[in-house]
């Protein structure tokens, strides 16, 4: 019944027609405070549900804040890593919820995000062994946001290190990987290639132009990729829901840059 229950709860979070998925991930508070775009967490999700995201990722302190009574439904993936900007050790995550936590809370799916090359590597690899076991014995679905951040790594977007980060996720057990965007087409379909699981691109650093956002999902798409899991660059836009629109056209339409580029206008 595990088995089944995982099923319905990813047709939850990502669209059952092209298995492709939209995630918007709203919490940025433990790690860097109360900032533009997600102060009043009821109105930021309000606005990516009515664009058309899958699901939101937040954590569990704020799901009540966030709950919608009204609107277009969306899922609910609780986030269970933290480390906080002012820490001597911001890239070491920390467990700070259990999957049946977030069962109680009603969440659709879990998510939690290891660093690899950090010094504090192990005992993040050890946490994902742990929560990947409790995610399958209770039929819910894991997303793994995997980055090579750490004193070994020289570039976090270098596709060596990007494919390796994706290829852990898919080993140790995850759903759905979170990895950098490698640049081009070409360099991420072989990140995409080396794992065994839908592959979703982090949005970064906030970028300068609704073009460069666009280009960066339509090169993902391209390469198989299953779509997105972008913060910033969404609830810090003008108009986070027509940004939302405009990628879910590409994302589940396969339309182009230009076609969703006049959504936004």
């Amino acid at each position: 019944m595990t088995i089944l229950g995982k099923q319905i709860r990813m047709e939850r979070i990502m669209d059952r027609n092209t298995g492709n998925t939209l995630l918007v991930p709203l919490d940025h508070g433990v790690s860097v405070g109360p900032i533009d775009g997600i102060i009043d967490i009821k109105a930021s999700v309000d606005k990516v549900a009515a664009g058309g995201a899958t699901a939101i990722i937040e954590h569990k302190g704020v799901v009540g804040a966030g709950h919608r009574k009204s609107g277009e439904d969306i899922g609910l993936i609780i986030h269970m890593s933290a480390s906080t900007s002012l820490s001597p050790y911001p890239h070491s995550k920390t467990l700070v919820c259990s999957v049946e936590e977030a069962i109680k809370l009603g969440a659709d799916a879990v998510s939690i995000h290891v660093n690899i090359g950090d010094s504090q590597e192990k005992e993040m690899l050890n946490d994902f062994g742990r929560v990947a076991y409790d995610a399958r014995t209770w039929g819910m679905p894991l997303v793994a946001m995997v980055y090579p951040r750490g004193e070994k790594i020289q570039d976090e977007y270098d596709v060596t290190v990007v494919k390796h980060a994706a290829r852990v996720a898919s080993e140790m057990g995850a759903d759905i990987v979170k990895v950098s965007y490698t640049g081009s087409t070409e360099t991420f379909r072989e990140v995409v290639n080396g794992a065994t699981i839908p592959v979703v691109i982090a949005g970064g650093a906030k970028m300068d132009s609704d073009r460069e956002i666009l280009e960066m999902v339509r090169s993902s798409i391209d390469a198989g990729g299953a779509g997105v899991s972008i913060g910033r660059n969404i609830f810090q836009h003008k108009d986070p829901t027509r940004l939302v629109r405009a990628m879910a056209s590409i994302i589940f339409k396969n339309a182009t840059v230009e076609d969703a580029l006049n959504i936004l206008t």
